[in-house]
């Protein structure tokens, strides 16, 4: 009976501790939807993916090359920032756009499930259900230029499908900006090259893992921590872009080091002086952060284009 009575208590426990998490989720949603101000995506198509659980499907925009072409064309799947909680798809317009205008990749804009509705490793299935799918229609796009890319939470999805999830040499390029690799480090042990800027507060960093990664989970494991991958799997371009007033900026950099210290592979590494986490979304012409996003836009151009 104790037992029994030990299972019943700790059931309504997680249930707690779920509908707690969903409110604050709800919550900064909501904020971040008054706050953001973010234009409003303009992709040239909307394709639905099939999903391997049944009676859902995953939404995804696509942008069009300027110049199209009868033959498979080479793809980008990009992953949006969204601290695993926040429906930030979308919010890549810009960067989808410059590079289907300057290159003659389709870039595909995937929509992946939030936490803490849909915790780890829900969003990463769906980044495999589309990688599979694009895999199969070999119609519609060339395999061997295939590129992900990802911001942010983003960048941890890109990361861990392109050098954990799927065969070496899947993808041609993985280009990451501001990523999360290290689950496992306590964000307040987490520090910035430049400490004049805001940082994301330990307290929200550890509310976003707290939804996105279950109890028990290890964070350690490469899935969830692509800084712990074997540093052999992933692509023949790696491009980490990083901000010098982002607490992410070392554990991405550190991956980075690991992987050129593998050898084998062009690596290339940018921090952004005077940038924060997230800077590219909100900056202006004109400023250094300005300058910084197309700076950071242009060199994952000049590496698809490798």
């Amino acid at each position: 009976m104790a037992q029994s009575s030990n299972t019943g208590q700790g059931t309504v426990m997680a249930f707690l501790r779920y509908l707690y998490l969903v409110s604050i989720a709800r919550l900064l949603r909501l904020l971040a939807r008054l706050v953001a101000g973010l234009p409003k995506p303009s992709p040239d198509d909307v394709v639905i993916f099939p999903s391997r659980d049944r009676g859902r499907n995953i939404k995804a925009h696509i942008y069009k090359p300027a110049v199209t072409s009868k033959r498979p064309g080479p793809v980008l799947l990009n992953l949006h920032g969204s601290g695993f909680i926040l429906p930030a798809h979308g919010s890549d317009d810009e960067f989808c756009r410059r590079v289907a205008r300057e290159t003659n990749y389709t870039v595909v804009d995937l929509q992946y499930r939030l936490a803490p509705e849909n915790p780890f490793p829900a969003a990463l299935h769906d980044v495999e259900d589309a990688v599979q799918w694009i895999l199969k229609h070999g119609d519609d796009y060339d395999a061997r230029q295939f590129a992900i890319s990802g911001f942010s939470a983003g960048g941890n999805l890109a990361l861990a499908a392109s050098g954990v999830v799927f065969a070496k040499d899947t993808f041609r390029s993985v280009l990451t900006f501001y990523p999360s690799t290290n689950k496992a480090q306590d964000p307040a042990e987490r520090k910035t090259p430049d400490t004049t800027g805001k940082v994301i507060p330990p307290a929200i960093s550890r509310l976003f893992d707290a939804c996105y990664l279950p109890p028990g989970t290890d964070r350690k494991q490469p899935l969830a921590s692509p800084g712990f991958a074997p540093m052999d799997k992933f692509p023949q371009n790696v491009l980490v872009v990083t901000a010098a007033q982002d607490n992410l900026c070392f554990e991405a950099e550190t991956l980075a080091a690991k992987v050129d210290a593998a050898g084998g592979r062009n690596v290339v590494v940018r921090r952004m002086e005077q940038c924060g986490h997230g800077w590219d979304k909100t900056a202006k012409q004109g400023t250094v952060q300005g300058q910084a996003k197309d700076n950071a836009y242009t060199l994952a151009i000049e590496i698809l284009q490798r």
